[in-house]
C-alpha cells in the first residue's frame, strides 16, 4: 500500500500518492487522474505498478478534491489551472528521479489524465521516455501539445464505443504521431466503452480488455524504462 507524500513543485508544494515496490526502487512512472481526482481506483493503480515492479506516484492536481459526480468532476476539470497542473506534473517527475535514481521516467494518464500525460511528455523530452494515455482527451483548446517535441515512444490504449476519444480520433492521433518519426502503437479494444480499465465502475469496465491492456503497459514501460 503507498501512501500520500508532498513534493516540491517549482517552489510550491505539491502531492500525491506514492507506492514503492518491495524490491525499494524500480522505474518511476506517473500516473495521472481521471477527473474525479485521486480516487481509490488511481490509488489502486499505483499500488499495482509497484507490485509489478515499479515507483509510481499520482500528482494531485486537484490538491484534495474528489468526487463521485460526472457534473461536479467536468467542472473540476474545466477549473484546472493547465500552468499549475504542469507545475505539479513537472514536479512529480522530478520526484520519481530523486527517489528513483534513474534518468528515465514513464507517465500513464485515464480520460483527462490520458491527455495530460501525452501533455507532459511533450513539456518533459528530457525525461519522459514512455506514455500510455488510455482513452486520453485534452479538454481545453488552447493545451493542445506541440508533438514534434517530445521524444517519448507511445502506447494508446482506447475504446471502440467512446464519446469522448473515439477511434477516428486516436487513429488520426496515432497517424499524426508516426507522420513525426516518433514510436507509437495505439489499440483500440472492441466492445469497449470510455473507462473500461476502471474496475470500480461496473457498468463500463471490460474485465477481459483491460487484463489485455495492462500486460502491454507493463512490457512496454520495461523495456523503454530498465535502460
Amino acid at each position: 500500500m503507498g501512501e500520500m507524500i508532498e513534493f516540491p513543485s517549482n517552489g510550491k508544494p505539491g502531492s500525491g500518492y506514492l507506492a514503492v515496490p518491495q524490491t525499494g526502487a524500480g522505474p518511476g512512472v506517473v500516473v495521472m487522474q481521471e477527473w474525479w481526482g485521486i480516487v481509490p481506483h488511481i490509488k489502486d493503480v499505483c499500488d499495482r505498478f509497484a507490485a509489478a515492479g515499479f515507483t509510481a506516484l499520482a500528482p494531485d492536481l486537484y490538491h484534495g478534491k474528489v468526487t463521485t459526480e460526472p457534473d461536479e468532476a467536468g467542472k473540476y476539470m474545466m477549473a484546472l489551472e493547465i500552468d499549475r497542473a504542469a507545475k505539479d506534473m513537472s514536479g512529480a517527475v522530478d520526484e520519481l528521479v530523486r527517489r528513483t535514481g534513474r534518468a528515465k521516467v514513464g507517465a500513464v494518464g485515464f480520460c483527462m489524465g490520458g491527455g495530460l500525460a501525452l501533455a507532459l511528455a511533450v513539456a518533459r523530452p528530457d525525461t519522459v521516455a514512455a506514455v500510455a494515455p488510455f482513452y486520453g482527451v485534452i479538454g481545453w483548446p488552447d493545451a493542445a501539445p506541440d508533438y514534434a517535441r517530445m521524444t517519448a515512444a507511445v502506447q494508446g490504449h482506447y475504446a471502440e464505443h467512446d464519446d469522448y476519444a473515439a477511434p477516428p480520433a486516436s487513429r488520426a492521433l496515432e497517424a499524426q504521431l508516426k507522420d513525426l518519426g516518433k514510436e507509437a502503437e495505439f489499440f483500440v479494444y472492441s466492445g469497449t466503452e470510455h473507462a473500461f480499465f476502471n474496475d470500480t465502475r461496473p457498468e463500463v469496465y471490460a474485465a477481459d480488455a483491460s487484463r489485455q491492456a495492462w500486460d502491454r503497459v507493463i512490457p512496454f514501460f520495461h523495456e523503454h524504462l530498465d535502460a
